[in-house]
């Protein structure tokens, strides 16, 4: 009897395991079922009972490979940005050692293992290569935006404790650059910032730069970049999504994109508060649409990735319609089959080419 084939191993190259951890006091050991069951009622974060991700989702999803992230952003008292931050670079500091805490107990507990070279990199996709089931799913770290860092040497300390990729800016004006919703370059702290990571030889991830901080940091910065999440403007007419111009100069420095998975981000007629996937008939066949459009640029399948974002203060309510879980992502590979491409692309794009980034990142 001819056994069917094992799914294609994913890497996520974009999740707020901590985040999800320490501010909604996820504990990620639970199933998905389990944690909406017990967050029914709760009205304190948009997305309570419409979880999508926990250890149990990943290894279903034989995702094996994950960006972790650590998140805390700084808003000074003029700054008028919605959302979660912290009123100094000192307690947003605290935060991420508290994310970090919980990387590294999770880390004790068996749940994962830590890779920050090539060498734990072969080693974790040997292991889960002879044993899914019993491997702990392999976690880079990274830090998505930059204003925790209170000088260089709590950088340097970062890169110590295994932190190996950083997007400088989240939403709004940040110290080092300017994000989403905001305007202007990186200035002097964002070009030192920039020298010390290639320094140090930390992966600069350009999602959530505005077009000007982009185009500056790419000019400054002669490391490895990447977009850990970000869609094609050309689908989505939002400056959150990058332009073909920015995606071409990111293919041309041997860039991944991941494609995220936040329903906003991937169709053009979503309102937030008011849209639902299914109104807005936003499927994977519409996170596709991206990767599509991506590999159409550089021409080949080397730089369309996933990074899913889920759970990134989003749920179900604000997902693709056919995603349950975040195991949901091998619906991916059939897509992608029935649009003609090849199991070698499939392959790429499910992991290989986050794989082959990091590997000659590290090099």
């Amino acid at each position: 009897m001819k056994t069917a084939p094992s799914p294609p191993l994913i890497f996520d190259a974009h999740l707020d395991l901590s985040m999800n951890a320490m501010e909604w006091n996820r504990d990620l050991r639970w199933t998905v079922r389990e944690i909406r069951t017990w967050e029914q009622g709760m009205a304190d974060k948009p997305d309570r009972a419409h979880g999508t991700v926990t250890f149990p989702s990943l290894r279903e999803g034989n995702i094996g490979v994950v960006v972790g992230t650590q998140i805390a952003r700084y808003t000074k008292k003029n700054n008028a940005m919605p959302g979660a931050s912290w009123n100094s670079p000192e307690q947003a500091w605290a935060q991420t050692q508290a994310q970090l805490a919980w990387y590294q107990t999770m880390e004790e507990n068996g749940q994962i293992t830590a890779i920050v070279d090539n060498k734990s990199l072969d080693a974790h996709l040997a292991n889960w290569k002879e044993n899914q089931q019993t491997t702990p799913i392999g976690m880079i770290r990274s830090l998505e935006g930059a204003d925790s860092i209170i000088s260089f040497q709590h950088l340097e300390r970062a890169y110590e404790s295994g932190l190996r990729a950083i997007g400088p800016a989240h939403y709004g004006p940040g110290t080092y650059a300017q994000g989403t919703d905001a305007h202007g370059g990186i200035g002097e702290k964002g070009r030192e910032l920039l020298r010390e990571m290639d320094r140090l030889n930390i992966i600069l991830d350009t999602t959530h730069l505005c077009d000007e901080s982009f185009w500056e940091a790419l000019d400054h910065f002669q490391g490895a970049v990447c977009a850990s999440h970000n869609n094609c403007r050309a689908l989505v007419p939002h400056h959150r999504q990058f332009s073909d111009e920015q995606l071409r100069v990111l293919i041309d420095r041997d860039a991944v994109i991941g494609v995220a998975l936040d329903t906003w981000m991937l169709t053009p007629n979503w309102t937030r508060g008011v849209s639902t996937p299914e109104g807005e008939n936003v499927s994977l066949e519409t996170v596709v649409n991206h990767i599509d459009h991506i590999s159409q640029l550089a021409g080949n399948a080397n730089h369309a990735g996933i990074g899913s974002d889920l759970d990134g203060a989003f749920g179900t309510e604000q997902s693709p319609q056919d995603v349950d879980t975040i195991a949901d992502l091998q619906r991916i590979p059939g897509i992608l089959a029935s649009r003609g491409y090849s199991e070698e692309d499939i392959a790429n794009i499910c992991s290989l080419n986050w794989i082959r980034f990091y590997r000659a990142a590290w090099d």
